[in-house]
């Protein structure tokens, strides 16, 4: 322990937050908790990991990027840490770091607490509270070059520039909250609008908005009436920008954006933007994936980024809205990627009138928005964009699977019918003993698979949840009084909860038995009942939620079930995933069958 205890930088935790003190380059602590942090917006897990340089002890929260460290094992308590990039923060008076990329030290292994290390104090003096010091984070997020360009006012009556400090803490857009003051960040528009006119009780505007990006995350920023008319010809899509306190961090309103962040921003009078000398150093765009073949157990109205191969490209076409009675032109195209699935996805406006792309090119969409019209469909919302062939690693893997095999292979589609399942390949059709035989679930990308399959068992244990009322939510939410329900992600409190069913049953065929996870489109189908109406009978008469619970036993179902590894603790564990369940269709099962015969050679 004594020689593990000698690479530990003492001291590093209380000099990051203090800039009069010497700096540790890429310090080495030792890790003494990790714990998950409450479910985040759109399931996003996040962790909170407490650090120790033996003399003081700070809370952290991991960057998503660096989530895999410890869902991969890596970091664990005990272990030792170089934290490589770095954000200090303080939040309500607390000192909290945002660690955006580390290394564990598997040389050094892991130990017991070493030292009784103390909490750094919770309350900032006035001399240690954030102002322009540069926090050391081996250049990651470092000062701003003395060189740096003048800074733009949104105020229309000084819009000549101005020279703006030397030196200024700049933040990563994920550690931006409603207790963040004096920060800079430096992000680039990936995202214009056009300038909107507003017609409210209090008068007329107009406002515009963007996306901005940097290495951390993405947040939307919004400039009303003469914020609008400063900003918006200083805001270029793919350009770089500092932009500067103040300027109000509030909830995100996610009717209007597309990006996984639960704030935005609102430029205000004093708000200071300037364009970036060094355009480099942020990156072009942030995707983040949903496969076609998991679109089935995606809710509605969730917003998505989707790539695949381009199979099919319709003409353009115009429809007239029957609310607003305007004009609109559309043009439908229909992606495939590697699950085996296709998907329709709509694009409207400028977009589908000058799309070019050329059939099987791989193309991304950033901000689609899930559609259930005719099985699951995919639209592109107008703050939305589109990269043909993106020079991305998901991009080169699709191109690369669709040259060698794809080409040649038949789709299945999300139509809710059972003929669609004649879509899909019979070789997707397995047992159960099959699926564990093969290993479904265990590569890097999850496995799709069709079942046929008796339900035996359902749990009751948590067989449900309730829900936020809030359209397009459904987080679970928590019952601070009777009739007041608090819902964290929609910041609002409702007079009732509807529950939704999560439901884990165990179903069996001729070859063995295995568990499914379900969720409300399927429990809903397989209890004959609401989730919330089940709740209200169980108030009354739990012989009868008895009863519905028994009378959806022995009932055989063709399950449409996605395979794939789960993290839990230190354990891998394979999590199996309804997507769809349907009565068995006799016809198409003998159909089955007899194909299946006919395929033996008897000759």
């Amino acid at each position: 322990m004594a020689s593990q205890a000698s690479h530990i930088s003492v001291g590093a935790l209380s000099a990051i937050f203090d800039g009069t003190k010497p700096q540790f380059n890429e310090p080495i602590v030792q890790c003494v908790q990790v714990k998950p942090l409450p479910p985040q917006t759109n399931n996003q897990e996040r962790y909170r990991v407490v650090f120790s340089d033996v003399s003081n002890y700070v809370q952290t929260m991991l960057a998503i990027q660096a989530n895999h460290f410890v869902t991969d094992g890596l970091l664990r308590k005990g272990c030792f840490v170089k934290l490589k990039q770095f954000q200090a923060n303080s939040v309500k008076g607390k000192k909290i770091l945002i660690i955006l990329d580390l290394e564990v030290l598997k040389d050094l292994g892991e130990a017991e607490k070493i030292g009784e290390p103390k909490p750094l104090e919770n309350k900032l003096e006035e001399d240690e509270k954030p102002q322009s010091t540069t926090i050391s984070s081996n250049g990651f997020y470092g000062a701003k070059p003395q060189n740096a360009p003048s800074q733009v006012n949104s105020r229309p009556q000084q819009m000549r520039p101005v020279q703006g400090p030397a030196t200024a803490t700049i933040y990563p857009i994920e550690a931006l909250s409603p207790y963040a003051n004096k920060w800079t960040i430096k992000a680039r528009c990936t995202s214009k609008s056009p300038v909107k006119h507003w017609h409210g009780r209090s008068g007329d505007g107009t406002l515009f908005s963007v996306n901005l990006l940097d290495d951390s995350g993405e947040i939307r920023a919004t400039g009303f009436n003469d914020q609008c008319t400063a900003l918006y010809d200083l805001f270029q899509e793919g350009g770089v920008y500092y932009i500067s306190s103040p300027c109000r961090v509030q909830i995100a309103k996610k009717q209007f954006t597309n990006l996984n962040n639960d704030y935005e921003l609102t430029f205000e009078r004093e708000t200071l933007v300037e364009k970036a000398e060094d355009q480099n150093d942020v990156p072009q765009v942030r995707f983040n994936f949903t496969t076609i073949g998991d679109l089935q157990s995606v809710e509605k109205d969730t917003t998505i980024d989707v790539i695949g191969v381009l199979k099919d490209v319709g003409d353009t076409t115009q429809i007239v809205s029957k609310t607003t009675k305007k004009p609109y032109d559309k043009r439908e195209l229909t992606l495939v990627d590697n699950t085996g699935f296709s998907v329709r996805l709509t694009i409207w406006g400028t977009t589908a009138m000058n799309f070019g792309a050329t059939l099987e090119s791989v193309v991304a969409f950033k901000g689609v928005k899930v559609s259930d019209f005719g099985g699951k469909s995919l639209s592109l919302l107008s703050s939305g964009s589109v990269t043909v062939d993106p020079d991305i690693e998901e991009a080169h893997r699709l191109k690369g699977w669709y040259d060698a095999q794809g080409r040649d292979e038949s789709f299945a589609s999300h139509a809710p019918s059972t003929g669609a399942m004649s879509g899909m390949k019979r070789d997707r059709f397995k047992t159960i003993a099959q699926v564990r035989e093969e290993q479904l679930g265990m590569s890097e990308e999850p496995a799709y698979f069709s079942l046929r399959a008796t339900v035996v068992y359902i749990k009751q244990d948590n067989l449900c949840y309730p829900a936020c009322l809030s359209e397009d939510c459904n987080k679970k939410v928590t019952e601070l009084d009777p009739g007041q329900w608090r819902c964290e992600r929609c910041d609002k409190t409702h007079p009732r909860a509807e529950y939704r069913y999560i439901m884990l049953i165990n179903v069996s065929d001729h070859t063995g038995q295995l568990y499914l996870n379900c969720f409300d489109d399927v429990g809903r189908l397989m209890m004959d009942t609401s989730a919330d109406q089940l709740m209200e009978m169980q108030q009354n008469d739990d012989k009868l939620v008895g009863d519905i619970i028994q009378n959806a036993n022995c009932r055989t179902w063709t399950f449409g079930c996605r395979a794939r590894i789960d993290h839990y603790g230190d354990q891998q564990r394979i999590r199996y995933q309804v997507s769809f369940a349907r009565p068995v269709n006799y016809s198409e099962e003998a159909s089955r069958l007899a194909d299946m015969i006919d395929s033996y050679n008897l000759s």
